[in-house]
């Protein structure tokens, strides 16, 4: 296995994330893609307004553009995976305060102080299968862990079917981290690591 080093998303890393999107994420026809990673961050209104350029400017075009400004903002937080000096993965993980309207409405009813939510894992092509989301998790749980924060969480769909396209990740994936569920709506299971 290769050795994969996983490092928190800080300005000095900003061009090692678009390098991730521009020509590593989603070059395997994936329908999530293209995408940026930006609708987590952004309230409805902000979501509107991006699509709607997407036939004047291009789709890709205009969701890197939205990235870059947010980037810069210091309005995207998470993860980034490397082997070597290459980035292979990306984890949108924050205080659950900074996505508006992206962590579904029933999980924070039942918030139980301050929480990390993971929303959001893309792994290129060629590194899936490897761990990495394994261990963007225990990175995330350990930094959460020594902020001080109560919990972490993330949001899998519930399918018996496996999914390589599941971008929140797998039910099974956050049960092997320790995870355990605490609610589940409309197909979708909250699920918590008390820290």
């Amino acid at each position: 296995m290769k050795t994969i080093v996983i490092h928190p998303l800080t300005s000095e890393r900003n061009a090692d994330y678009l390098e991730f999107f521009d020509h590593r994420a989603f070059t395997d026809d994936n329908p999530n893609g293209p995408c940026y990673c930006t609708s987590p961050n952004q309230d409805e209104a902000q979501i509107r307004k991006m699509v709607s350029e997407f036939k004047s400017c291009g789709v890709k075009e205009t969701l890197r553009r939205y990235a870059v400004e947010m980037l810069d903002a210091n309005q995207i937080h998470g993860y980034l995976a490397y082997d070597g000096e290459e980035p292979v993965g990306w984890c949108n993980a924050a205080d659950i305060e900074s996505y508006a309207g992206f962590v579904p409405a029933f999980a924070r009813n039942i918030a139980c102080g301050k929480t990390v939510s993971i929303v959001c894992f893309e792994i290129a092509p060629g590194y899936r299968g490897m761990g990495i989301a394994s261990t963007f998790i225990d990175r995330i749980c350990a930094d959460a862990g020594s902020k001080g924060y109560a919990a972490v969480e993330g949001y899998a769909m519930l399918s018996d079917k496996r999914n390589d396209f599941d971008y929140q990740g797998p039910y099974h994936l956050y049960r092997k981290a320790g995870f355990t569920e605490v609610a589940r709506e409309n197909g979708q299971a909250v699920m918590r690591k008390v820290l």
